[in-house]
């Protein structure tokens, strides 16, 4: 049985839904999710963005033996690094041992990634060797004993984790995993995740515009983030503010997805009737969160028969939408979908200008970082930092994350700055 979250809050030292530090949010919903359970087998073509269920342990090393980095001529190294003149007696192939045998004062000609005849241990670069004839001769000091040889398991070793649980397997992992022979892999479940706006003043694209209305930006920056992520997206539109829709969307959200996101209708003062359904549905709290853009926010479960679905409730102005879903929604979808939460990388950057600041929140603007005439990376703001405006998260690259006690920056103080990494 699940704890509630009034049990969750209790655990958790001065936790105040009307006043929450960002982390304090972070650390409410470590507490709240845990990774999906089961797993699934899917071919390795299938396998990219995915999350892997169990270690996999290599079958053999990679590679099998010592063999060559580079094409040019093997050797035995114990009598470097003295001057060589040896005789070459073969060569060695990519694909298949080489059998002769090798005395001293001879050298096997040798391929990239051929097998280390027996007895050879170094390599030098062909480019490197003085050929004459079937002589090689090598000067003093241009070699060690192992140079250029690759080891037997120097990249994964037999019987040990080539791949950890709970890695996303990129295009790299794939390779890897390709490299050991496996044709497939146990992978966790893709997450599901149901989205939709709310507010009589959003249009859905195609609707004619009418005074006082909005075209819905969020459904698409959210399925786009969504998407991004490895989420099967299940995009439930725009739903009206009227009790009996709010009711069926959210049920039929929750009987068919693990988290639901939706944007509009928390913040004080709005319509309550997405607030008073997100209540009589399930267990849900409602958040003024420390932090701008993005002060109000819901968080709970909505249970629909034998299911039960994981709830954020966004703001709706586009910023605030963007910006709580990069702080705090995708490290907990990553915990769902049983990644390590990874946050977003904060870069170091000089400040072009005055941040103006009081100790107390966190705030996020939005900034440009590039190079200045000295190498040092600095930010400028994109313009006007309104919540609504939506032109300046494509402008930017990142987000100048101005700390909870942090008070107004200068011109030229350093500022930690959250990178997009292709999120947004």
């Amino acid at each position: 049985m699940s704890e509630t979250l009034a049990q969750i809050g209790e655990q958790l030292a001065g936790y105040d839904p009307q006043s929450l530090s960002a982390d304090a949010v972070l650390t409410f919903l470590e507490h709240m999710v845990k990774p999906l359970a089961g797993a699934e087998t899917v071919p390795l073509f299938q396998a990219l963005d995915r999350v892997l269920a169990a270690d996999v342990i290599s079958p053999f090393s990679v590679p099998p033996h010592d063999n060559s980095a580079m094409d040019g001529y093997a050797l035995d190294g114990r009598s470097l690094p003295a001057a060589q003149n040896l005789q070459v007696v073969g060569t060695a192939l990519a694909g298949k041992a080489w059998q002769g045998e090798v005395r001293p004062g001879q050298c096997v000609k040798i391929m990239t990634g051929a097998i280390m005849p027996q007895g050879l241990d170094t390599v030098i670069a062909q480019e490197l060797a003085q050929v004459q004839g079937d002589r090689v001769h090598i000067a003093a000091g241009l070699l060690q004993a192992g140079d250029n040889r690759r080891l037997c398991g120097e990249d994964l070793m037999a019987g040990q984790p080539a791949l950890l649980a709970g890695t996303r397997l990129g295009p790299a992992a794939c390779g890897l995993l390709a490299s050991l022979g496996l044709a497939q892999v146990a992978v966790r479940p893709r997450l599901k995740v149901a989205y939709f706006s709310t507010g009589d003043e959003i249009l859905s694209l195609g609707e004619l515009p009418r005074e006082g209305a909005v075209y819905d930006s969020n459904r698409y920056t959210v399925h786009g983030m969504l998407t991004r992520l490895g989420c099967e997206v299940l995009d439930m539109g725009v739903v009206r503010d009227d009790p009996a829709l709010l009711e069926g969307a959210f049920r039929q959200a929750a009987a068919q997805a693990d988290v639901i996101i939706t944007s509009g209708g928390v913040s004080v003062g709005e319509a309550d009737f997405t607030k008073a359904m997100m209540k009589k549905l399930g267990d849900v709290a409602f958040w003024r969160i420390a932090m701008r853009p993005g002060r109000p926010m819901a968080v709970g479960r909505i249970a629909q028969g034998d299911r039960s679905a994981v709830l954020f409730g966004l703001p709706g102005n586009p910023v605030a939408v963007m910006v709580t879903f990069l702080a705090f929604v995708r490290p907990t979808l990553q915990r769902m979908m049983g990644l390590t939460p990874a946050p977003l990388p904060l870069l170091k950057a000089r400040s072009q200008a005055v941040l103006r600041k009081k100790p107390g929140r966190t705030e996020y603007q939005r900034g440009i970082v590039s190079r200045n005439g000295q190498g040092e990376l600095q930010v400028s703001l994109t313009g006007n930092q309104g919540s609504g405006v939506l032109s300046s998260m494509v402008q930017a690259n990142g987000l100048i994350v101005l700390h909870h006690a942090q008070a107004t920056t200068q011109v030229g103080e350093w500022v930690d700055v959250m990178m997009f990494d292709g999120h947004i």
